[in-house]
């Protein structure tokens, strides 16, 4: 099964590099991309699996990742790296990403067209294997994660309040076992 992490080689070859480094400080890889420009911008998107990165945690990952990227030196030219969190609208990346997100609205891309278009938008409705249903006013339309270019959520009021409620309920939990 594929990703959406990295879309080009130079994307996969960076991943490869760095993901090992990032999982042992504690952290999810969700999304790479090098950005061309007169300066290349390497974007690097990570998480924690409890689902709160914050300025700290970019530094750290940023500081350790440096010096592997330094060393392999996987860019020829010179750029800006630049590490964040994904945030409430975030980037789904993988088949698991949409089973975390089942009920909440995603915007989507696919390769090829399906019954004669490319984008979608709905409620993540179902996840099954790797079939993902969504749902928009009443209809329903299944796509492979395989056929899937581009998949983020969509900023609503009701995904803010929960995303809110959870750290919340986070960090009340890290003070209580503090």
């Amino acid at each position: 099964m594929n990703d959406l992490i990295s879309s080009s080689e130079i994307e996969k070859k960076i991943s490869a590099i760095i993901t090992p480094t990032i999982e042992t400080l504690g952290y999810e890889l969700v999304r790479i991309r090098l950005v061309p420009g007169e300066t290349s911008t390497l974007q690097i998107m990570a998480d924690r699996k409890s689902g709160e990165i914050d300025v700290e945690d970019c530094s750290i990952i940023s500081r350790d990742i440096s010096v592997l990227l330094d060393v392999e030196d996987p860019i020829n030219d010179a750029y800006i790296l630049e590490v964040s969190s994904p945030g409430i609208d975030r980037p789904l990346t993988r088949l698991k990403d949409f089973s975390n997100w089942q009920g909440y609205e995603v915007k989507l891309e696919t390769y090829e067209l399906i019954n004669g278009q490319r984008r979608f938008k709905g409620e993540i409705y179902n996840i099954e294997k790797d079939n993902i249903t969504l749902a928009n006013n009443g209809k329903f339309i299944e796509l492979s994660f395989e056929l899937i270019s581009e998949a983020k959520l969509i900023l609503t009021d009701n995904l803010i309040k929960d995303v809110l409620r959870n750290r919340k309920s986070i960090k009340a939990f890290d003070l209580e076992n503090f």
